[in-house]
């Protein structure tokens, strides 16, 4: 008893030096470059900004950089921050009302996320269960449901599923956030059948993914979604969840692709395998995070991992504006079986799809 307790005092002693090391590794910015002076940047900027509409309702990149601007304020431990995005969303239960996202998509529904994340840090039971019904919603088919959608369903699925890439961060990220807020291992088991269902129809043999089944182009955010939605998932999966080891392994096998078509800059382009191509800041932040949580978590060699994510860091910043807008964004896209569609796409300044990632970067350099 005494040796086996010894042992795992051990154990836990060296997991503690090897994740304290591998820390390490992602901080000693320069000033300008620090995960805290970013992130200060790009959520102030982000309470001060107006809302963005999809339809007319609030967009799903809108909720992306609000759910990121409230991580990184709970990790900086801005109390003020934290009290200007409560107050923010204050007026979507009233007046603003009419302003919440219908539960009949999935760029709708994943709305649900950014109340189960408030729910977390004020316990105010009104978030709860407005992000509950989205959760629910996405599982419950509704009368009028086409013939995919009820195929979906009677397989297990959301019939939400569409197999669009984008849909791993929409569907994980509002059932990831009702499992950690409930407990009930239902919400996990749907996320977890989805990310297999699309590792498997999505991913390719070189770790990549495509925008969709007909769609066979490596589109950097379309990735992206992937290179976050897997590791978020990963972290809240129990250890003995049958799911883990396939989720684990698409994730592995991405991380390492996206290390060989990292460009001298640190950046990734538009489309990720072509080199002639532009480069991307919302794709290239969101690969960054998926390097940043694998050296975290140990899943990645910090040796090799680490140097990437950081000279993608620094790469990234120099893509925010004096507004605190971060530029070259491609705008929202669909899919298409067209090369020169992803080339000519238009490039945002202040787009909320970049602004997002970069602050959940700021926000998981900061975790201690």
């Amino acid at each position: 008893m005494m040796y086996n307790r010894i042992l795992s005092m051990l154990i836990a002693l060296i997991t503690c030096q090897v994740l304290f090391a591998q820390h390490k590794e992602l901080a000693g910015f320069s000033k300008g470059f620090t995960p805290n002076e970013v992130g200060k940047r790009l959520a102030y900027h982000f309470v001060d900004n107006k809302h963005e509409f999809y339809d007319r309702y609030i967009h799903y990149a809108e909720v992306c950089t609000w759910n990121g601007a409230l991580d990184y304020a709970v990790r900086a431990k801005d109390n003020k921050l934290i009290k200007l995005l409560v107050d923010k969303f204050e007026p979507l239960f009233s007046y603003e009302k009419e302003l919440l996202p219908p539960m009949n998509h999935v760029d709708y529904n994943m709305f649900g996320s950014l109340a189960f994340k408030l729910y977390e840090i004020t316990k105010d039971e009104r978030y709860k269960k407005i992000g509950l019904a989205y959760a629910d919603s996405q599982w419950e088919l509704p009368q009028n449901a086409k013939r995919i959608e009820k195929s979906w369903a009677d397989k297990g699925f959301s019939w939400q599923t569409r197999l669009w890439i984008d849909d791993m961060y929409m569907i994980t990220v509002v059932q990831g956030e009702a499992y950690k807020v409930t407990g009930d291992r239902k919400y996990i088991d749907r996320a977890a059948k989805e990310m297999v269902l699309y590792l498997d129809e999505l991913q390719r043999g070189n770790g990549l993914f495509y925008h969709a089944p007909d769609v066979p182009y490596y589109w950097g955010r379309g990735d992206g979604w992937m290179a976050v939605g897997m590791p978020n998932l990963l972290r809240m999966l129990p250890t003995d969840h049958k799911d883990r080891p396939r989720i684990m392994e698409g994730y592995l096998k991405m991380m390492q692709s996206l290390k060989q078509y990292q460009r001298p800059n640190g950046m990734w382009n538009q489309l990720i395998d072509e080199s002639d191509f532009w480069v991307e800041t919302s794709g290239s932040a969101m690969f960054t995070y998926g390097f940043i949580i694998g050296v975290q978590e140990g899943w990645l060699k910090a040796s090799e991992y680490a140097p990437a994510a950081k000279k993608a860091w620094l790469a990234m910043i120099r893509y925010i504006d004096s507004r605190n807008n971060v530029t070259e964004v491609c705008i929202g896209t669909g899919k298409k079986n067209d090369k020169q569609h992803y080339h000519d796409r238009p490039r945002n300044a202040g787009d909320f799809h970049g602004q997002a990632p970069y602050l959940w970067c700021s926000a998981a350099l900061l975790e201690e």
